[in-house]
């Protein structure tokens, strides 16, 4: 199993608020596009537009989007002056979402102006420095493999082989690993995802070589080496923005504590108290033991010395 073991970083996943209010705040510009009865729909109001209709903007196909979001706030300004026409403004329900929607776009600004601006190119270096910069991957192989009983077999499988047969159909032939309707690629993987003598055979290969076959409990391998991924840490360049958006994520989670800590927070409702109180309790353990998830992935992790599972074969 690989894991990649970074208490600081192990948060990738940034909330909507950082990651929308840094690409509304990224807009400097403010141009007119267009105008509703007198009002000015401009770049950055399609900027704001943009993180809120995010999911929908997915489905839409790229060339489309600015008139889709355009489109989007001539409706929404329409209905809204009709409201206002309509004295809606005087109601409990509009004084309510006035509420909600002030809150948040004070958030918003907020963290622009004041949070956003915290966290600093030399701020992102000096984290890389003293933590991604220790993290280096294994290295790994990509290989194929032909799966036979006897060595007998793997001979066979070998002569075919030097014959000029393509190692793809003569493992779709031949291999008794469940890799064999692909050809008997088994993804990437480390040294350690496998058996020793499988390893030591794949890992002493060139790219494009194929082993003489190789006894492991599993039976007799013909193994085909197709590409090697080097070990070693990551270039700052490469991990430059998750570094940046995981201190933003910090930046906020410290600005929330010392609120929290200096305001009165009362919670009412018990079943709901129970609950947050249990939620404090685990991720104060989880803070605790230092723990974070492993990361596995690739078709290699659902293999055992050569048996693999090719439903996630890349």
């Amino acid at each position: 199993m690989r894991t990649y073991c970074l208490k600081l970083f192990v948060a990738l996943v940034t909330t909507a608020f950082v990651a929308g209010s840094t690409a509304a705040g990224a807009q400097e510009t403010d141009k007119v596009v267009a105008k509703v009865n007198g009002y000015n729909i401009t770049t950055k109001e399609i900027a704001l537009a943009s993180d809120d209709l995010r999911p929908q903007l997915e489905k839409v196909p790229a060339n489309f989007r600015f008139a889709f979001i355009v489109e989007y706030l001539i409706e929404r300004h329409l209905l809204a002056q009709e409201a206002v026409k309509a004295n809606t403004i005087e109601t409990e329900e509009y004084k309510r979402r006035l509420k909600y929607y002030q809150a948040k776009a004070l958030r918003d600004a907020y963290f622009t102006d004041n949070l956003a601006t915290s966290v600093t190119e030399d701020a992102v270096k000096a984290a890389y420095e003293k933590e991604a910069a220790k993290v280096t991957t294994e290295k790994r192989a990509r290989a194929r493999h032909i799966l036979v009983n006897s060595e007998e077999d793997a001979k066979g499988a070998m002569a075919r082989l030097e014959k000029g047969e393509k190692f793809e159909e003569v493992a779709k032939q031949v291999s008794l690993d469940g890799s064999r309707d692909y050809g008997g690629d088994l993804g990437f993987f480390t040294a350690a995802e496998m058996v020793p003598a499988f390893s030591k055979a794949v890992f002493a290969l060139k790219k494009g070589e194929v082993s003489q076959p190789v006894k492991t409990d599993f039976g007799w391998h013909i193994i085909k080496l197709e590409d090697v991924q080097e070990g070693g840490a990551q270039p700052f360049e490469q991990v430059r923005n998750p570094i940046r958006l995981v201190l933003l994520r910090k930046a906020v989670q410290d600005k929330v504590l010392e609120l929290r800590a200096a305001g009165e927070i009362e919670i009412l409702d018990p079943d709901l108290k129970r609950l947050q109180d249990e939620a404090e309790k685990k991720r104060q353990a989880l803070d605790a033991s230092g723990q974070v998830p492993a990361t596995t992935g690739g078709a290699a992790s659902q293999t055992t010395g050569g048996k693999s599972n090719k439903g996630d074969a890349q």
